[in-house]
């Protein structure tokens, strides 16, 4: 959650710095900000991405680490592979219905999509955690 909590924060951050710098970066030629009026709204496009970007990165490392926890709890991490792959096999019959908002909340990738848009999601793909769950309990191959 700390972590979490911190990620939001980072990319608030982030996101607002291109605002500050446009609306202090006027005034007299030599108070004005380095970027200029072109390069300050290209940063308030780009830096909001890259923000999330970040914060989805590490949505996803805590998908992994909560995934190696659950495992070490339960003792058996091919059973929680197994449970993730009944998961996803039902996830793709039943297509669920949710918020893009809530999406980390959920067990599986709500809104599986191409591999440009995996960027963006909030969950690695579940082949992934089954692998590093399978390699948990037999090693890396």
């Amino acid at each position: 959650m700390l972590i979490g909590t911190f990620a939001a924060t980072l990319a608030a951050a982030v996101a607002f710095l291109p605002r500050m710098l446009l609306f202090f970066g006027g005034g007299d030629r030599e108070d004005r900000s380095p970027l200029g009026p072109i390069g300050a709204i290209a940063l308030m496009i780009i830096a909001p991405l890259v923000a999330l970007l970040v914060r989805m990165a590490i949505s996803r490392a805590a998908e992994y680490r909560a995934d190696a926890d659950g495992a070490k709890f339960a003792g058996n991490p091919l059973s929680l592979a197994s449970a993730l792959g009944k998961l996803d096999g039902f996830s793709k019959r039943i297509p669920m219905e949710g918020n893009e908002v809530t999406a980390h909340m959920f067990i599986v990738n709500p809104f599986a999509g191409s591999s440009l848009l995996r960027l963006f999601s909030t969950h690695p793909p579940i082949e992934n955690r089954i692998q590093r769950l399978r390699e948990m309990a037999f090693g890396p191959r």
